[in-house]
């Protein structure tokens, strides 16, 4: 588990636009809430809880801003937010080139790579490559989704399901509608030690590291640069870490 972030306060020239938040006071986020440990619904009292979700308030918190979250399915948060519904995005969203052309990215704010998770009696399965004649299931517009489906198109996969959650796709795997999830690593040890009766398993780093950043309207830079500062600050004071510390431990 590895965290990143960049301690560089970025310093531009605004390009014209001063709008920094759709309603003044408020900063206005979707989250897709089914990715734990970094943004997933409290059993108690349906809080939004995760990494991604101290992070966002305490980035609201530092821009003294108060933080509206709706949770909202995951192939909606591009849309919802070039609709402009929202000022920002939060969800694990892994910085891409294909992204990166509809939408502005913060900063990384964490460093993450793919796992593959099968049945834990399984010996065969190691890497991308040992997936030749296997059925992938994914969480929708993931990369793992955009992994497997490469995989798929050059041949490898006999098939690949998609669902809306994370847990619907491991899910598959239990029941063998599927052989193996491709997803984000700290997302399949959270959901492993939250099911420890799940009879399955991560097999370890799978690919290139991947960074998450946060996802704000091109036509906001104003509202990029603030929370790009914002992290920087939330990284200098020691906050970053106080939060990291919590879901993910010491490192």
């Amino acid at each position: 588990m590895k965290k990143t972030f960049l301690l560089v306060l970025v310093i531009t020239l605004s390009l014209g636009f001063s709008t920094l938040v759709s309603a003044q006071g408020t900063l206005k986020v979707a989250t897709e809430a089914g990715f734990m440990p970094f943004e997933y619904v409290g059993a108690e009292n349906g809080e939004l809880l995760g990494f991604d979700m101290d992070l966002i308030r305490a980035i609201g918190q530092t821009l003294g801003l108060e933080v509206q979250i709706d949770n909202i399915s995951w192939d909606g948060l591009i849309p919802a937010l070039l609709n402009n519904n929202y000022d920002a995005v939060i969800a694990g969203v892994t910085i891409t080139p294909e992204r990166q052309a509809n939408v502005n990215f913060s900063n990384p704010y964490f460093e993450s790579v793919l796992t593959i998770v099968t049945k834990e009696n399984v010996t065969n399965i190691a890497s991308l490559a040992d997936l030749t004649g296997k059925i992938a299931a994914v969480q929708i517009s993931t990369t793992g989704d955009f992994t497997a489906s490469d995989l798929q198109d050059e041949g490898g996969l006999k098939g690949l399901s998609r669902f809306d959650t994370v847990s619907d796709a491991m899910q598959a795997v239990i029941i063998g509608a599927a052989d193996v999830v491709v997803v984000d690593l700290p997302v399949a040890e959270a959901y492993l030690a939250a099911n420890p009766a799940a009879p399955l398993k991560s097999v370890g780093p799978v690919s290139a590291n991947e960074y998450y950043g946060i996802a704000v309207n091109k036509n906001n830079t104003g509202l990029l640069e603030q929370i790009n500062a914002a992290l920087a600050e939330l990284e200098e004071n020691g906050t970053y870490q106080e939060i990291f510390e919590k879901w993910f431990g010491a490192n």
